[in-house]
């Protein structure tokens, strides 16, 4: 299978084969998309590229979010851990911002020549740009995984079995109506996999715990957060817990139930996933699962230097389910006046 092959098969010139796997000029989305899945049909794959038998840059690229975005601090904990990291091994880290498409930053670190590895982060369930650099001759990670991960490595979080978790932890105590303070409706609607993640195990657990949950979309701010803590206690008075996915809302849940004069954990309980410092932050201590962003950088990091210095090495996968931070922000469940 050759370049001519893959074009007379898509029925377009072989140039614009080799756009759409280079990156080079701009082709239509729909051209690009039909040609990387004749590409996978027919089993092709580039020849080595004259990139790939020169000396090895010593820089890696993190994608991020768009700065023009508010980063949250567990964002910012996840860049400062795969920097740490890249410090350690002694590589330059070079921060790329992308906000899910093929923009053109995101195109520049593909094509450029200059980096020897990928690290994407805030993945969604449907990611175009893991698709793009799969059909690239760059070795990559993800920090964290599409619907239907495929052959590429990648580390994440299991939001789904913590949040069954959570919600069994509540249930446990007897709580029978449970709230789920997830991520911005804005994420859910880009297919943003941990808060996809969140409502799916969050729903399927009120179910099979016979539980009865509600769920908020919520901005990551304190604003937000009290916000929709005061919307929760307004319109569905029963609730008497809250699992949080989104940690920079926690000021503001915290003080909306202070300003409802309902103290934690006696009235009300608390708890979700949150990273361990910020749970120890909180008052009183959270009784939280960790998000442990230094593990999940460094294991990404781990997994692109070995694809670097072995290429054809076998994707690998790991998927964390850290142990709950006993903290003093869940109690038995108690009726709202």
């Amino acid at each position: 299978m050759n370049l001519s092959e893959v074009a007379r098969y898509c029925g377009v010139s072989r140039s614009t084969v080799s756009y759409a796997l280079s990156g080079k000029r701009t082709i239509s989305d729909a051209t690009r998309q039909r040609i990387l899945a004749a590409v996978d049909e027919l089993g092709y794959r580039p020849p080595a590229t004259r990139r790939g038998k020169q000396a090895r840059s010593g820089a890696v690229a993190l994608v991020v979010p768009p700065a023009a975005q508010q980063l949250t601090p567990m964002q910012l904990e996840f860049i400062g851990a795969v920097m740490e990291a890249a410090a350690q091994a002694n590589l330059d880290l070079v921060l790329s911002p992308s906000n899910g498409g093929h923009d053109t930053s995101f195109e520049r670190i593909i094509t450029g020549g200059r980096l020897d590895g990928v690290i994407l982060m805030e993945i969604r369930l449907d990611d175009p740009r893991v698709e793009r650099l799969r059909h690239s001759r760059l070795p990559f990670v993800t920090i964290g995984r599409t619907a239907h991960p495929g052959p590429w490595s990648w580390v994440d979080l299991d939001t789904s079995t913590l949040v069954g978790y959570c919600v069994d932890h509540l249930a446990d105590l007897g709580h029978r109506h449970v709230a789920l303070i997830n991520r911005p409706g804005g994420l859910l609607m880009s297919g943003y996999a941990p808060a996809h993640r969140a409502r799916d195990s969050f729903a399927e657990a009120t179910a099979r715990r016979g539980v009865r949950g509600v769920e908020c979309c919520c901005a990551d701010n304190m604003a937000a957060g009290e916000s929709c803590t005061q919307w929760i206690l307004d319109t569905h008075p029963q609730v008497t817990a809250i699992v949080t996915v989104n940690e920079a809302a926690l000021p503001g849940i915290h003080r909306a139930l202070e300003h409802a004069d309902l103290d934690v954990p006696s009235r009300f309980s608390v708890t979700g996933l949150v990273g361990r410092q910020w749970a120890e932050q909180s008052r009183p201590r959270l009784t939280a699962y960790d998000v442990p962003a230094a593990e999940l950088g460094a294991t990404a990091l781990r997994f692109l230097r070995e694809h670097i210095a072995r290429p054809g090495t076998p994707p690998r996968h790991e998927l964390l389910v850290p142990a709950i931070s006993a903290g003093e922000s869940t109690g038995p469940a108690a009726a709202r006046r």
